[in-house]
């Protein structure tokens, strides 16, 4: 079989259709665990077949240790490449919670090296998320890591990590038929940075199959798995039942014309998308052998009347909201459950707050506060005043020379100071903006636009001689806590 591999740019080869474990977890719900030994074996058609790249994560049951168990008692022939993920708890992170993290990762694959690591970060206002990234940056070039890649991360964030100097090579993120939201500027930003998207959801659950194609839409109780209930979420938002059966029926005019299948099909208009490294298609190890339908992705091309056919019914679809990886973020949550509570029971705040009288304050940590005596954001009843913010974390600039970057970046840490103070970024009424160079004043006005286009707070932008040739912009705010006693 003739399946087509891809070089990530940090040089790990990978096979353009990647076999997802996830469905372990789902296999493992009701507190039982598979045999590894058992389970593995069934790994081996697929690499036998060509498929020889398997994706995994720390929180996908014993997804690890089934396929560390088939690395060890490979059979000839089947030498396959190992992808996984480590999600952590939001919150404040330490170099040795990362390399214990890791150590766990490589225990399980019984592997010395991770080929690719792939990172979740839950909230973007704690810096916590940085810091891991800049411990597994140590890691890959101490050697127990191959590549970094990241996976639910938005555009603006994925900037953020690769302008401040991580080398991340793919980000893996839901991309499929019902949800395009990684089309435009994730795509565009991935293939300019040797970034490549490796897209799962290509099937929305085994919603695009045959199988649903003319059926009445399920009630709840008839989706048996944690992937239907979360895809019917997004059929949901993206127009409903109707409106997915008009993309099945355009799906299986063409498929038929092409001697395919509803979800192979599905799969293989994702591969053709732009910056598209991968797709990864789900395998419920044991129950549904799929790999000779997922090999037929490469012996098919779609024409250009074909895709314009699928293109325009999907024109009818509403836009899933938001950016890549949102809905673990922000509502609506298109998750399983339909929010968070199956992750964690809360965000601690970035910056505990210290109560002085009528005044509360928040100190980020950065040496300028000790040094000139202010504090990152102060307190007194309902109105929060944020302090001149720079892209600093710590001792480190972030951001280096992308403006915009380090706008978001900033906009993240007055998010921070206004919630370890009782605040929102929707509280914020005032912000001002001062920039080194007028020539990034269009990036920086939309990359402020992003995060206040429904808050609307007066604003002012000018030039100033800022403090350090690194920092291209500065922002203070302003915010009253709405509703507050």
């Amino acid at each position: 079989m003739n399946i087509e591999k891809y070089k990530l740019a940090g040089g790990v080869e990978i096979t353009r259709a990647i076999t997802g474990l996830w469905q372990i977890a789902d296999m493992e719900k009701d507190g039982k665990t598979l045999d590894p030994v058992k389970t593995s074996e069934f790994m081996a058609p697929y690499a036998l077949a060509g498929l020889t790249t398997f994706d995994m994560a720390d929180h996908y049951g014993s997804a690890e240790i089934i396929a560390g168990t088939f690395q060890k008692n490979n059979p000839a022939g089947a030498k396959s490449t190992m992808l996984t993920k480590w999600v952590p708890k939001p919150g404040p992170l330490t170099r040795q919670q990362v390399r214990d993290a890791i150590q766990e990762r490589l225990t399980r694959l019984q592997s010395s090296r991770i080929e690719l690591l792939q990172y979740h970060a839950w909230k973007y206002s704690h810096p916590g998320w940085l810091d891991g990234l800049f411990y597994l940056q140590e890691l890959k070039e101490e050697g127990l890591i191959g590549s970094l890649g990241t996976t639910n991360f938005d555009t603006a964030h994925l900037r953020i990590a690769k302008s401040s100097g991580i080398d991340i090579v793919s980000n893996q993120v839901s991309y499929s038929l019902i949800d395009r939201r990684a089309g435009g500027a994730m795509a565009d930003f991935c293939s300019e940075n040797k970034i490549a998207i490796l897209a799962y959801g290509t099937l929305c659950g085994g919603f695009l199959s045959n199988k649903w194609l003319g059926k009445p839409e399920p009630s709840a109780d008839q989706l048996g798995n944690w992937s239907l209930m979360k895809y019917k979420r997004f059929i949901d938002v993206a127009g409903g039942w109707e409106k997915f059966q008009n993309v099945l029926k355009v799906l299986d005019q063409v498929a038929e014309e092409v001697g395919s299948s509803i979800a192979t099909l599905a799969s293989k208009y994702q591969l053709d998308q732009k910056a598209v490294g991968a797709v990864i298609v789900g395998a419920r190890l044991g129950e549904n052998a799929h790999y000779k339908e997922t090999a037929t992705l490469f012996d098919f091309k779609l024409s250009g009347s074909q895709r314009n056919a699928i293109a325009s019914v999907l024109d009818q679809l509403a836009p899933i909201p938001g950016d890549c990886g949102d809905e673990y973020r922000k509502p609506p949550y298109l998750t399983a459950s339909g929010d968070l509570s199956h992750h964690f029971q809360d965000f601690p705040v970035a910056y505990p707050p210290i109560t002085e009288g009528v005044k509360v304050r928040a100190e980020s940590g950065t040496s300028w506060e000790a040094i000139a005596g202010y504090s990152r954001a102060v307190r007194v009843g309902d109105r929060v005043m944020v302090s001149g913010t720079t892209a600093t974390h710590g001792a480190i600039a972030i951001g280096k020379k992308d403006p915009v970057a380090q706008t978001q970046f900033i906009i993240d840490k007055i998010e921070a100071s206004l919630e370890s103070l009782g605040a929102k970024l929707s509280d914020v009424v005032r912000t001002r903006i001062y920039l080194a160079h007028l020539r990034d004043w269009e990036g920086v006005s939309r990359a402020h636009g992003e995060r206040f286009a429904e808050i609307r707070p007066a604003n002012t932008m000018v030039k100033a001689k800022l403090i350090g040739e690194e920092y291209l912009v500065e922002i203070e705010a302003e915010a009253i806590i709405q509703g507050a006693e």
